[in-house]
């Protein structure tokens, strides 16, 4: 079917559109202005439109239209929803661009959403030729500007269903002016038949979403008009054609040439001579999908027609997202703005953009990307070299049935592929399923930006194989990563006598760390495809000498943005210090040391903090306690007890409203030297993510200014028992090693008080008896140790002293023995059976509330006897007496201590 018609013909059928659209349902709808901005008008009606170009029964398509303010005529942008969704995904976006300046339409593609007719995958006789009636619409729009009579100022924007479908409406109608595909296909059957292997995991996602009547999004409600037709078998809301593919497709484990031409002619593929308006192609690098390589292709085919063009590469994709949805609104609207709006001092952002994760973010968990950049889009093979490969010819086999298959990508757990960039990753490879060729050392990094390729010679006993190639990164201690979780599928037939195929694996942006070996694999399996069912046997050699690499050298990273405080704080201290001059304040004098406290680690004196702006609350109110050389003591409080606010004042952080604290005699003022005898690890501890662990440690120690002998590294390295770790970078780190990195940063100097806040926190249970340990050895060489921890068993067993808080207060403190064992009733561990006649003379001692027997030994209630007199009397019995205790455990003495609520 033409979708341009003579201009006659087209202006009769946009009135017949138009004409189709007022016989409907419609309404006028207002959005509520907020925060300040303009009023948006929303219009919801029904699209009658044509089932086929034939004619036929008709399908209704829910549209809505909005616009903002009297502006006159403006450009129109249509947004298209994206696979499972409909219109209602798009208002935010829809509101936001009326308010710019646009008229915009959204609208529930056939089969979605409350619009009826049947799945098509944008089939240019329905899904295609209703983005044109659309066009017609807007034509006969008052608000809407024209390049000519029937001829819309419009351009198109959506992501992946709703990508291609911008592409396919600027190939098929002329009256397109602008496009911004995102994380779309070029050619679907490429993308779901990669060299000739079905893609069976994406596809069964498709098949399956739209087989069962709706949308990923919900059915349709119950005032939605109905289907046009009842569904045919299986099928659901597919055209029964495509049911039907799916189906023989997926019985049989690969495609035929009918599968291919089906797919290809609802391809953006099929029309690529002639899209030839200005294109931002926005592609995600972790997308087993759509990968780089489809936007690749189409990139290459609109410039050859000599439209303007630019590639976004995002971290993200249908595998995962870190949040660039807000940064590609803005470039799509400036885009739009250029090219639309015809406003040339827009920048409309570089010719090529990739983004690049380097960490995570320790104010909000989130993974930090910058932005790399070049004035020419370099394409998947741009200034190559070669990494030599080492490895003899290797046979490998694929299993009956192809399981159990290899792991790379798993739709619906894909966010594993953005943790990749961030050196960890989720892969499985079999034995005797693959063949692995390793690179040696790097010696210096590698970023490798597009697709590597290697040439190799394939044998299959059964003439044909399927291989999965990919390409690792391996780390010094053999620890392997799959960049974006990647996998190149190729079929190779002929292969009976061997037959040499150059392997083109996935488009990447990845840094090989220098000391990185590049890794090689070729498998017999992958969950994600479909592998023949019969067994074979294949064996690979590689070909040509190496790995070939591109590396994109003139693509730039972009320095960092400097957050705000790098120069609101310095200019902050510059006006304080200002109001300090100005006014003639003094420094608090620094009351003088005692001398009677010089070898006393730490006394706290009617210590009191108050909550900002209130004269009467108090965060910490009235402390006093006094620690001593050797011991390790056990700050303990429920949340809110005043734990940090006093541990933070310990450290010159914050300074007391009331009272003092004084470390080896000296009182605590920020900045005091004596604190440099105060190791500490509080609230977490900060590292720079690119840096390893032995870097960030040299880094600390060097910004103290003491010299390198003083910080017994290899001591603290020891404790952290990290090994070869602390040569990777931080970024890699899991939770617990972050948490012994954080406390050997601490120990360095070793010094006299170690200050420890939920030390425990993200260690595994040998790990936490590691450190219980440390801390015990700690203080018996003289040193002192402050811990505050809610695992209340691991302080019972490390600790010797305790400070109890509560609402602010001090509740109690000393000996651990003497808190703990503050109750009436012992336990008495005996050897052998206790007979019930023991246990009544026991009973009848006097001073013994009572005894009975259980399952640990002899429990004795005292009214009045000693402990030490209760062990004579036992002895007396002749009571096989093994040990005896307090009845009550930390958490029975805290619980009562604090009234019950911890």
């Amino acid at each position: 079917m033409k979708l341009r018609f003579p201009r006659p013909r087209r202006r009769l059928v946009a009135a017949v559109a138009a004409g189709a659209v007022l016989a409907g349902a419609g309404t006028w709808t207002v959005a509520s202005a907020s925060g300040g901005k303009s009023a948006v008008h929303r219009e919801d009606r029904f699209l009658s439109v044509p089932e086929s170009p034939g004619g036929g029964d008709k399908v209704r398509i829910d549209m809505s239209y909005f616009t903002s303010g009297d502006r006159g005529r403006r450009p129109a942008v249509l947004l298209a929803h994206g696979f499972g969704g409909s219109k209602e995904d798009l208002r935010g976006q829809a509101e936001d661009l009326a308010r710019d300046g646009y008229a915009v339409v959204t609208w529930s593609a056939r089969g979605f959403g409350r619009s009826t007719g049947r799945i098509g995958l944008n089939d240019p006789d329905h899904e295609v030729a209703d983005v044109s009636r659309l066009i017609d619409w807007l034509a006969e729009r008052p608000e809407v500007k024209l390049d000519k009579a029937g001829d819309p100022r419009v351009g198109i924007a959506g992501g992946s269903y709703g990508g291609a479908i911008s592409l396919l409406a600027a190939g098929y109608d002329k009256r397109v002016d602008a496009i911004a595909p995102q994380i779309t296909y070029w050619n679907l059957a490429d993308s779901l038949f990669p060299n000739d292997v079905f893609k069976k995991l994406w596809a069964g996602i498709f098949f399956t979403t739209g087989s069962t009547g709706g949308s990923l999004t919900g059915r349709p409600g119950a005032d939605a008009p109905p289907p046009s037709s009842a569904p045919q078998g299986g099928c659901g809301s597919f055209e029964k054609s495509l049911c039907e593919m799916y189906e023989r497709v997926a019985v049989a484990g690969q495609p035929d040439a009918q599968a291919r031409e089906l797919l290809e002619r609802r391809s953006p593929s099929a029309v690529a001579d002639r899209i030839k308006v200005p294109t931002l192609l926005v592609q995600g690098q972790n997308d087993s999908l759509f990968p780089l390589d489809q936007s690749d292709a189409a990139a290459k085919a609109i410039a050859h027609n000599g439209a303007p063009v630019a590639v976004d590469w995002i971290a993200g994709g249908h595998d995962s997202g870190v949040g660039e949805s807000g940064r590609i609104e803005q470039r799509t609207r400036a885009w739009f703005d250029r090219y639309l709006k015809d406003d040339k001092s827009v920048d409309t952002g570089p010719a090529f953009r990739v983004s690049r994760t380097g960490g995570i973010d320790t104010t909000d968990g989130k993974a930090q990307v910058r932005g790399a950049s070049s004035d020419r889009y370099p394409g998947l093979r741009n200034d190559t070299r070669t990494v030599p490969l080492t490895g003899r010819p290797q046979t490998f086999g694929n299993p009956a049935g192809a399981t159990p298959p290899a792991i790379s990508t798993v739709p619906g757990i894909g966010a594993v592929s953005q943790l990749s960039g961030l050196g960890v990753g989720l892969s499985l490879d079999f034995p005797g399923q693959y063949a692995r060729f390793d690179s040696a050392r790097l010696t210096e990094g590698i970023r490798v930006t597009g697709s590597p390729t290697v040439k190799a010679k394939v044998t299959s006993d059964s003439g044909e194989a399927v291989l999965f190639a990919k390409v690792y990164d391996v780390g010094p201690n053999g620890q392997q990563v799959l960049p974006a979780q990647l996998v190149a599928p190729v079929r190779v037939t002929d292969a009976k006598d061997g037959r040499s195929v150059e392997l083109r694996l996935p488009a990447i942006d990845h840094t090989f760390e220098s000391g990185h070996r590049m890794r090689l694999v070729l498998a017999a399996t992958d969950l994600a495809y479909a592998s023949p069912a019969r067994p074979a046997a294949y064996t690979v050699a590689l070909e040509g000498g190496g790995l070939s690499v591109p590396t994109a050298p003139e693509v730039r990273t972009a320095s960092a943005a400097l957050p705000w405080w790098t120069w609101g704080l310095p200019l902050a201290g510059a006006l304080v210090a200002a109001a300090v001059l100005l006014t003639g304040r003094r420094r608090t004098a620094v009351p003088a040391p005692d001398p009677a406290l010089a070898d006393v680690p730490l006394q706290i004196t009617g210590l009191g903090k108050r909550y900002a702006k209130s004269a009467d609350r108090y965060a910490v109110k009235e402390l006093s306690f006094r620690v001593e050389r050797g011991q390790v003591l056990g700050l303990l409080g429920p949340n809110g007890a005043g734990k940090t606010t006093t541990l933070r004042m310990l450290m010159g952080l914050i300074r007391p409203d009331d009272g003092e604290v004084r470390v080896f005699g000296h009182a605590i003022r920020p900045g005091a030297p004596v604190l440099s005898r105060v190791g500490a690890f509080v609230e977490g501890a900060g590292f720079l993510p690119h840096l390893s662990g032995r870097a960030n440690l040299d880094l600390y120690w060097q910004a103290t200014g003491r010299p390198a002998e003083d910080a017994h590294v290899e001591e603290a390295l020891e404790i952290a028992g990290l090994g070869s770790a602390l040569e990777r970078a931080v970024r890699t780190y899991s939770q617990g090693m972050r948490q012994r990195l954080a406390i050997a940063q601490a120990m360095l100097g070793l010094p006299d008080l170690l200050i420890l806040d939920e030390p425990t926190n993200g260690l595994d249970p040998p790990q936490i008896r590691e450190m219980r340990e440390v801390m015990i050895r700690y203080a018996a060489a003289g040193r002192t140790v402050i811990v505050s921890s809610h695992l209340l068993a691991e302080v019972e067993q490390s600790c010797t002293h305790l400070v109890v808080m509560d609402r602010g207060r001090l509740v109690t403190a000393g000996p651990v023995a003497d808190i703990v064992g503050s109750g009436d009733t012992l336990l008495v561990g005996v050897a052998g059976e206790l007979t019930e006649a023991v246990a009544e003379k026991v009973a009848a001692l006097p001073g013994v509330a009572s005894a009975a027997r259980t399952d640990e030994g002899l429990l004795v209630g005292l009214d009045g006897m000693s402990a030490a007199t209760l062990l004579v009397e036992l002895v007396r019995l002749e009571v096989p007496v093994e040990r005896v205790g307090p009845h009550r455990r930390l958490e029975d003495a805290f619980l009562t201590l604090i009234g019950g609520s911890a």
